[in-house]
Parts: C-alpha cells; structure tokens; sequence
C-alpha cells in the first residue's frame, strides 16, 4: 500500500490565506520527513474551501523543497486551463524533478470559474475528452497540432520534451469520466465523500471499459487508481473523531457555500456536520490500529492500494504536523509494503486518497 497526503490548503475561521497554505506546506515537509509516499495538491478559485489556485505551481515549490516524496496534483482543472500549457508545465516539472511529478486532471465544476478564465460551459460540458487527448498527444509526441472543435493550431515541437511520459490521473466523479479515463488507460482518482462499495464499483467499470478499448490485462491489473479519505489518528476513536468535529463543519459550511455557480443558479450544498459524520465513518479516523485497519478493508473491498489521505482536519498546523507524524511513524508499519518492482511510477513508500461524487455534489467542487 502507498499512503500519501491530500492537501487542500483550507482556509478554517479566523485563518489568514497565509496561515492556511503554510499550514499546507508544512504538512508536506512532515510527509517526506516520516516516509509517506506522496503529496497530493488540490486547486481552487475564488473560494476559502482550498487556497491554492495553481496546484502546478505549489508542486514546483514543494519538488524544490523535498528530495524524495512523489508530488502530484488532485486536480488541475481541464475546462479551465489550455492543455498545452498545462503539458508544457508538467513537463518541466517532471524533467526538473527527476521524475517525481504526478499530474491529476478533472472537468472541475460548473461554477463561476469557467466565467473568469473563458471556457465557458461547453468547456465544462463538452470539452473535457478533446482537453485531454491534446495534453495526452503532448505529453507523448515530439511534435503538435491541434484541429478539435475547441484547439485548432498548426504544428509544433514539444519543448521540454521528457523521454518517458509522466503519469497522468483522471478524477473520476461519474460514469462519463470513468469511461474516459478506462478508454484511455488512465488511472482514476476517487474522491474522499463515497464508500467502498461505490469505489468498487467505479473500478468494475473501469476494468470492463478499459478491456472493450482493448487495454491488456496487465495494464488493467497494474492501473494504479488512487482513493481520496479524510485521515485522523489520535489515541482513540472518539479523541479522533472529536477533533474533527470541533473544526470541519465550519471550514466546510463556509467553504463550500463561496462557491458561485456559472448560472448564477442556487445549488445544493451538503450540511457540514452530516458530511463530518460521514467522512468520520468512511476513513481512517481513531487510533493507529483502527486506521491501519480501514485502509487494509478499503484496499481488499476495491483493489486500490494507492491513498491521498486529507490530514488537515484539525485546521490547526501543529495538530496537522503531528497527524501526519502519526500517521508516518504508528500506521504506516502496521500497513503491507509494495513487492520490490511493484512501485507505482518513480515511488517504492506509500500514498493514500479517498473517494469522489459527481460533479454536480456540493461535496465535490473541483473534481471531474
């Protein structure tokens, strides 16, 4: 199993933009330091629910600070970011890094965003398979030209140009994402607000999609999806759960209520303390063993070994530091470690994520 961390820089009551992305920062620092496999970085616009606006970027800083954890984004928004600049950036990252870049991607919502950056919502609604097929020829030719209904360009060489492609994920909210991603062979990422069950059966259809687009078994057996959680070790269940009570439902009812919809319509949003609860109920929160536990049942239930485990649920940076120490140095050990060679791309530790709704769930505003 590989456990790694979600970071969503968040921005709890009473915090500065500030203290939320050194919060943030900080929790990387500890990853790396206690062993974790991997850093995943979310990106959001214009709402306190996530700080970060370009998960590229703050991957480039935290490549640059670290020397051995695998960085990668939970996602970088297609609908609203040109494809070729987005290769172009990974790219870089992934030479400049040696290899530790992982890029998540995802439709992103249909919110006001795609207002602000141009794409519109047939961006959002209709141009997410030509969105990545350009950054996927990208990432894997020498030279490019684009004659879609969105990108219309004439051709270019690819400059920087990484002799091995870097992995790309797929965020994964609804069964035409799935069926994209299967297509093409891509990992899914799977967010933190759906159970097992709905993560299996996501990973049954990908396996039947990926086999009719005539993908191998073995590239199908060695798919490498991603879950996305919520993590909180503390001495016991309740000390865990506890803290998560005290400060998640403020982060979340302020949160994600900022988010404007492109319509302009009103929206359905989650009720913060429900969400709490069921975040609690579907992750790894309470005492090591409890925790160690959750992710072995989550892995047998649906085959996914890798996780990007959220861990700045207290909103606190201390108690965030601390999280991730325990999670590094009391459950990692208790977790099966990867066979020699059967690392994901550039790793051999771990990585941990969750699950994710559709696009249209207030729970889940920047996936795909």
């Amino acid at each position: 199993m590989r456990i790694g961390t979600f970071v969503l820089a968040g921005q709890y009551p009473g915090q500065s933009h500030r203290e939320a992305l050194h919060r943030a920062i900080r929790s990387a620092d500890v990853a790396e330091e206690v062993g974790l496999d991997s850093v995943w970085l979310a990106e959001h616009h214009f709402v306190p629910y996530g700080v970060c606006p370009s998960a590229t970027t703050l991957a480039g800083m935290l490549l640059g600070r670290t020397r051995r954890i695998r960085v990668g984004t939970a996602i970088s928004v297609l609908s609203t970011t040109h494809p070729v600049t987005l290769g172009e950036q990974t790219a870089l990252l992934h030479l400049a890094s040696g290899g530790r870049f992982s890029l998540g991607v995802g439709r992103g919502g249909p919110w006001v965003d795609l207002e602000v950056f141009g794409g519109g919502a047939a961006a959002f609604e209709h141009g997410f398979p030509e969105s990545l097929d350009l950054l996927l020829r990208w990432l894997r030719e020498p030279r490019v030209a684009a004659g879609g209904e969105r990108y219309r360009f004439r051709e270019v060489p690819v400059v920087p140009r990484p002799a091995e492609p870097p992995e790309v994920v797929v965020a994964c909210t609804s069964p035409g994402t799935v069926r994209t991603a299967a297509e093409r062979g891509l990992p899914m990422l799977l967010g933190m607000h759906v159970g097992d069950e709905e993560k299996a059966e996501m990973v049954g259809m990908w396996r039947a999609w990926a086999a009719a687009a005539g993908h191998s078994p073995e590239e199908i057996a060695g798919a490498g999806h991603v879950s996305a959680g919520v993590a909180q070790v503390a001495d016991s269940h309740t000390e865990a759960v506890e803290t998560l009570r005290r400060a998640l439902p403020g982060w979340l009812r302020r949160g994600l209520s900022a988010h404007q919809t492109l319509d302009g319509g009103p929206r359905r949003m989650r009720d913060p303390l429900e969400y709490t609860e069921l975040l609690c109920e579907l992750h790894p929160v309470g005492d090591p063993r409890l925790c160690a536990d959750r992710l072995a049942v989550t892995a047998e239930r649906t085959g996914i070994t890798r996780f990007a485990l959220l861990v700045e649920g207290s909103g606190d940076t201390v108690a965030t530091e601390l999280n991730v120490r325990r999670l590094g140095d009391e459950v990692l050990p208790l977790l099966p470690h990867p066979a020699a060679g059967a690392a994901a791309p550039g790793r051999q530790v771990a990585e941990a994520a969750g699950a994710a709704r559709p696009v249209s769930s207030p729970a889940a505003p920047a996936t795909g």
